[in-house]
């Protein structure tokens, strides 16, 4: 049986998560696996290491989008998984923003930037 928890998300720019994850000092590995419970693994695009034995990974969508996939009961062990996806999110949501803004033609948009 697996654990792994398969949650939908706003995420379209894997180099921007990157990014971001790199921001807040967590590592990357690219087309890796997952860690999840009692050594069980799930292929993702893109996988956060993080600290202990359970990772966070995201894989893409048909539509763009990216998908968290994560045992979310072993990260919880190591880490406050609410806060560590919000900010996870929020940092994403400023690089996306600032991304959009260096733009060409954007420049001088009236740019609103909202955190959830």
């Amino acid at each position: 049986m697996s654990h792994f928890s398969t949650l939908r998300t706003k995420v379209t720019d894997a180099e921007i998560l990157k990014q971001s994850l790199a921001d807040l000092g967590i590592a990357t590995k690219t087309e890796a696996d997952v860690r999840g419970y009692n050594g069980q693994r799930v292929r993702a695009d893109l996988v956060a290491v993080l600290d202990g034995e359970y990772d966070l990974g995201w894989s893409r969508n048909v539509d763009g989008s990216f998908d968290l996939i994560a045992d979310l009961w072993g990260v919880a062990k190591k880490h406050n998984q609410t806060e560590l996806i919000n900010s996870i999110n929020q940092k994403y949501a400023v690089n996306k923003t600032l991304a959009e803004v260096k733009r060409p033609g954007l420049q001088n948009a009236n740019v609103k930037l909202v955190l959830q």
